[in-house]
């Protein structure tokens, strides 16, 4: 029986102030492909990851630059890429071409801005690369085999399979590929609308001038009015743990528990999922943990982990989280390091502009504007993404760059991150958007304000009885003296897809006696929601739109 085992930890022993991470040990990996692919489990709310610094930019994660095509700009200038002002090569030059710095390039060129992008490494970033896009390929295979394996779920719906298997390399095939064509969509995306990809590091050497080429070598200059940093994230890795990207690496639990493996979760909190609402992290618990082959450990700290070598298993070590007093020392086949992300910013010449880090992070106001040291926005520079930590979600980094290129372009806009949905892609999948209850019950004791909660079963949807997949909630956090959506949170089939209806309605301001008039279609899986919103009671007197403030998180 292959085994493996997770180990999620909230704060590690070497950086006991980083709220939320895990680690996860796998015993017997269920696939292997001949080159290792750190996955990033980009679906998670972000938590401040405090108490370290950012790991540096002379050591690109994952992959090394290409040394035939540095200092090379590949120039594919369209009209409809605007003109270069008189004084400046472009009007904006991003640094970082990952899912946040495409979308505000791709913004850019359609509002009439001139605009290049420079990548050190490859094209999509983490997410598309190592993160987010081949963990959604290993996710599907996994849950295909969940399905084949549960011999009640098939037996229910009168299907009889034979026993099911699968193929490690055809798998590890299945990422790589899906991998490859959404980078070359993103670049053949950027080419066809003009945008100059530069391949080197970026830097920046003053105000509207940025450098790029090798590391450590004189490089090209290119002026820019609006400078946009994008450099994103990488793996953070506690001290005492050694990463050799064969039994110690990192993916995450729901794949390989699937694939055959036993699981073991390290968590340094007394609870596991602490980041999640707490009924929603109770009930996954009891979906997606308890009957499962996944076995944890709360309330300790994993102070070192050996790869395994010469015929020697890996080992951990583990101390009381409280106590630091030895625990445990665990011997499994492999280990995932999950314990968050560090920014990607050293060597970006920040200095030059009088730009102080916090932690690694580059600080920003609300509306992405970078701050000096004194804490005023530096002219025409902004940072978008993980490196500004605000909120280390791919799809928050895209958010935050359009809003940047809307200012730019002449329209004040502040992205509300309360607004920003975020998912967990597990069978079945988790999402939220906005305030947990114990948040917004604390919002309201300081605001003076009543908090109410509506439920719904996935048990009286039909479309989900249909599919034999009725174990699920969806939960509304919302104020009923006016109607105001505080939080949403769904753990079910597809709740990944049906939190985007309740993050709109919180963006736009949309109140719930408004969107209880909303039709939808018969049968689907959207009538969860619908029905979490007919259920709320709200104060007859409540109306008019929400108007939300600027939220700086």
């Amino acid at each position: 029986m292959q085994s493996s085992a997770t180990l999620s930890l909230s704060q590690s022993a070497a950086a006991s102030t980083i709220p939320k991470s895990n680690y996860t040990v796998n015993h017997s990996l269920p696939f292997s492909p001949s080159k290792p692919i750190n996955l990033r489990f980009c679906g998670l709310r972000r938590e401040a990851f405090l108490g370290f610094s950012s790991l540096s930019r002379s050591q690109p994660p994952q992959s090394k630059i290409r040394s035939d095509k540095i200092n090379s700009p590949i120039s594919a200038s369209l009209s409809a890429n605007g003109s270069a002002p008189k004084s400046f090569d472009y009007d904006l030059v991003i640094i970082g071409a990952g899912v946040g710095g495409h979308g505000a390039a791709l913004h850019a060129v359609e509002k009439g801005l001139k605009t290049a992008i420079i990548e050190g490494d490859v094209i999509g970033g983490t997410c598309v690369n190592r993160g987010c896009v081949p963990s959604k390929a290993l996710l599907a295979v996994s849950g295909r085999m969940r399905d084949l394996q549960n011999e009640h779920h098939m037996k229910a719906l009168g299907l009889q399979v034979a026993a099911a298997g699968y193929d490690r390399q055809g798998v590890a095939d299945h990422a790589n590929n899906l991998a490859t064509k959404i980078r070359n969509n993103l670049t053949n995306s950027m080419k066809a609308l003009g945008v100059d990809i530069l391949t080197g590091v970026g830097s920046i050497l003053g105000p509207h001038k940025v450098q790029y080429g090798k590391l450590d070598s004189p490089g090209n200059i290119v002026t820019a009015k609006d400078i946009i940093i994008a450099t994103g994230s990488v793996p953070f890795v506690p001290k005492g743990i050694e990463v050799d990207g064969k039994t110690v690496i990192t993916k995450f639990s729901d794949v390989y528990t699937a694939l055959g493996s036993e699981v073991t979760f390290i968590e340094a909190l007394d609870q596991l999922m602490p980041g999640f609402d707490p009924e929603i992290g109770k009930l996954a618990q009891r979906v997606l943990i308890n009957p499962r082959k996944i076995d944890y450990h709360t309330g300790v700290f994993a102070t070192k982990i050996t790869p395994a070598k010469n015929g020697k298993p890996v080992t951990i070590e583990l101390i009381d989280a409280k106590t630091k007093e030895p625990k445990d020392i665990l011997e499994v086949d492999a280990a995932l390091i999950a314990t968050g992300r560090a920014p990607f910013t050293d060597g970006l010449g920040l200095d030059s502009v009088h730009v102080e880090r916090k932690r690694g992070f580059v600080p920003v106001d609300d509306r992405m504007r970078v701050l000096d040291f004194k804490g005023d926005p530096v002219p025409h520079l902004y940072c978008i993404g993980d490196a500004n930590g605000k909120m280390m979600l791919a799809h928050a980094a895209s958010a935050q760059g359009i809003s940047v290129v809307e200012q730019l372009t002449g329209r004040d806009h502040v992205l509300n991150h309360l607004s920003i949905p975020a998912a967990c892609f597990t069978h079945p999948e988790i999402s939220m958007v906005g305030l947990t209850e114990p948040q917004a019950r604390e919002k309201a004791e300081k605001e003076g304000f009543e908090v109410s909660v509506a439920k719904t079963s996935f048990k009286a949807n039909t479309k989900a009885l249909a599919e034999n997949e009725g174990e699920g909630l969806a939960k509304l956090i919302y104020r009923p003296d006016n109607g105001e959506i505080l939080g949403v949170h769904i753990f079910g089939l597809h709740a990944a897809d049906l939190i985007h209806e309740a993050s709109n309605a919180i963006a736009l301001g949309t109140r719930i006696q408004d969107i209880k008039l909303a039709v939808h279609a018969h049968p689907t899986l959207s009538e969860v929601i619908d029905e979490l919103f007919k259920s709320a009671k709200v104060k007859a007197h409540a109306s008019g739109p929400i108007v939300n403030e600027p939220v700086a998180v």
